[in-house]
């Protein structure tokens, strides 16, 4: 598979490996029940300040395969440095970072490399805390839209490519913009396995409008066909069907064929009336539809009864309604119709075209930032709730952990906060933010989520409707004209009026009051840290500064790959017993730590094997071997990850 080389990549391709593992500081907890109590919350909602390298191998112990969804907005790399994210990547941290990893080759990159190289040891975590059915969404434009698809082939693998959205992201494009104006944006998704297939979307109005119910049944219904195209491979199902009022002998269309078997067939007409089978002259007729010579011996499905008689009784159970699945048109006297009930839990597919009336715009995302801050940091390309929310219908389910590890102005946590709000559902969040404002800003907004806040209110209201069909659709023109008209009549009345749109088959005008009130709070809670102490000090040994829970916490990751989640019994060494191992960490602060048969009474609970961290051991090899006991060395045995 063909591979992307740049100047650096050499030096950051596995670089993610020796990042050092740092702790993370609890700073405090917030919840929309008490905002005074800021102790932990344990909710699972995590908002983290630090660089998002850092701060993505401390999660590591945690989270690694845990996270089903994630979701970034990277710089794009533009060339311009108009926002915080200083977007050609010229941001001090990351200079800084480039010269300690990359080295003096650092300073001849080109922003393409220095995007690159920020990039890959980052997705690379990425991967590796993504669920085994999980999925990552990573927003970009054209600008390395290319660059970023080929190191995401070689991290995540060509085959876990799932699509390239496009969203819509402008509705409107100036009319003095030079060359060709961007109003699209890009949506790269990747899987962690092959074959990941997102959930379908909930269902519109439009697409249950297009289900009828003529005979007042139980479901609602689309009218479909009983024949399908291929009549020339399946001769045998082209035949003649009486007609139980008329009498006239109906055939496929031209080219099609019945779908059913005649057996089949036969047993839904007669909810009608009795029908029997039975020979006729028609080979003429077949051969037509067929397009080719056909049996002499083919049944037709005719009439048991006499016309009349038939006839009767069809009239009897028209009357009767519901009618049974498959039905007859135009009052009884037209062709033979199936029923296909509409299926609510049968929700729309999802396209890769993102149109902005259905995930809003970037302008909709500004005014969002307008509605909850006075004087919010200047993000260029924020991104609405509405496109978040879209990819966690599509990703998450009601108890979904979702990460977003360039937060910006945390709408991420806002999207899942509404999810939560609308479906009732427990998904979890944790953001990573590198600047500044994490707090001020990022966290801000989160709490605003959380409580409310005042907003100046925007109620909009349908003033024409003209719904189009087939019958009227010459008319068209005349609905334009008489939506200008309602325009011009309106426009003092409203604070904003849209041009005349076609939206659900109709035009429409939409108008928009404005009036100031409360957006109401979301409820959920979270808590805020900071980067801590690194575990390891520079000579390799145990930085004891950290806590011995969360020593803890990395050595049982480190053997397992799995989070520390058993409550600790008091004077315990056990870290937890898994598939047949116990782990022990025999650790103390203030003294070293001796693994003799005496001190074997730190075992507590019998298992297959054991693994025991301690200073030293005063077990000779072939006792330790017959006692089924691997000894470590605290803490140069501890892996490094």
């Amino acid at each position: 598979m063909p591979t992307l080389n740049w100047i650096g990549k050499d030096k950051v391709v596995n670089h993610h490996l020796d990042v050092p593992f740092y702790t993370l500081e609890h700073k405090y907890g917030f919840r929309a029940e008490d905002e005074a109590d800021t102790s932990e919350t344990h909710s699972g909602n995590m908002i983290i300040h630090g660089d998002n390298l850092v701060a993505l191998k401390a999660l590591l112990p945690e989270y690694e395969g845990r996270v089903n969804c994630i979701y970034i907005d990277p710089p794009y790399n533009t060339g311009e440095e108009k926002w915080v994210y200083n977007d050609n990547v010229n941001d001090p941290h990351i200079k800084k970072w480039l010269g300690e990893v990359v080295g003096k080759e650092g300073e001849d990159l080109s922003r393409h490399d220095k995007w690159l190289c920020m990039m890959y040891p980052r997705l690379a975590l990425l991967q590796r805390l993504l669920h085994p059915q999980g999925a990552i969404f990573i927003s970009i434009d054209d600008n390395e839209y290319t660059n970023l698809k080929a190191i995401c082939d070689e991290i995540f693998g060509k085959n876990c490519f799932v699509a390239k959205v496009t969203w819509q992201n402008n509705y409107s494009i100036r009319n003095d913009a030079l060359g060709i104006p961007y109003d699209t944006d890009n949506i790269l998704i990747y899987s962690k396995e092959p074959n990941w297939s997102p959930f379908k979307l909930e269902r519109t109005d439009e697409m249950n409008a297009r289900y009828v119910n003529y005979d007042n049944d139980v479901v609602s219904y689309k009218v479909t066909p009983i024949h399908a195209p291929g009549a020339n491979t399946h001769k045998s199902m082209v035949y003649a069907i009486q007609h139980p009022l008329t009498g006239a002998l109906m055939y496929p269309p031209k080219g099609r064929h019945w779908k059913d078997g005649q057996d089949n067939l036969i047993k839904e007409l007669e909810n009608w009336v009795p029908y029997k089978k039975e020979i006729i002259d028609d080979k003429v007729i077949r051969q037509d539809i067929c397009g080719s010579d056909v049996e002499d011996d083919v049944f037709a499905l005719m009439l048991k009864e006499p016309l009349e008689l038939s006839a009767e009784l069809f009239i009897k159970r028209y009357a009767n309604k519901p009618w049974p699945k498959y039905f007859f048109l135009a009052n009884g006297e037209g062709s033979i119709q199936s029923k296909t009930y509409l299926d609510i839990t049968k929700g729309k597919v999802v396209s890769t075209l993102w149109k902005y009336e259905d995930v809003g715009t970037n302008v909709e995302a500004t005014a969002e930032l307008k509605e909850i801050f006075d004087n919010a940091k200047k993000f260029d390309t924020p991104k609405p709730t509405r496109l978040i929310e879209r990819i966690l219908e599509i990703a998450t389910n009601d108890n979904s952990i979702i990460l977003d590890c360039f937060a910006g102005s945390g709408t991420t946590a806002h999207a899942v906060l509404l999810a939560n709000k609308k479906k009732h559902s427990h998904r979890k969040f944790i953001l990573v933010e590198l600047m500044d404002y994490a707090d001020t800003t990022t966290a801000y907004r989160v709490k605003k989520a959380i409580t409310g806040y005042k907003a100046t209110m925007k109620h909009e209201e349908e003033i024409y409707n003209k719904k189009l069909t087939v019958k009227n659709l010459t008319k068209a023109e005349t609905f334009l004209k008489e939506a200008e008209a309602v325009i011009e009549k309106e426009q003092e009345n409203y604070a904003e009026i849209s041009k005349p749109k076609l939206q659900d088959n109709c035009i429409k005008v939409i108008a928009s009051r404005v009036s100031d009130g409360f957006v109401k709070g979301l409820g959920g809670c979270f808590d805020y840290y900071e980067l801590g102490k690194p575990l390891f000090k520079e000579d390799n040994n145990l930085n004891e500064e950290v806590g011995e829970d969360k020593i803890r916490n990395y050595i049982y990751y480190t053997e397992t790959k799995q989070p520390l989640t058993r409550m600790r019994e008091n004077g315990s060494y056990l870290l937890d017993t898994l598939n047949g191992t116990s782990y022990y960490f025999y650790y103390e602060k203030d003294r070293l730590t001796n693994l003799s048969l005496e001190d074997l009474s730190i075992v507590t609970e019998k298992a297959e094997q054991y693994i025991i961290y301690a200073d030293t051991c005063t077990i000779d090899e072939q006792t330790r071997a017959n006692l089924k006991i691997i000894f470590k060395k605290i803490p140069r045995d501890i892996r490094r990850f």
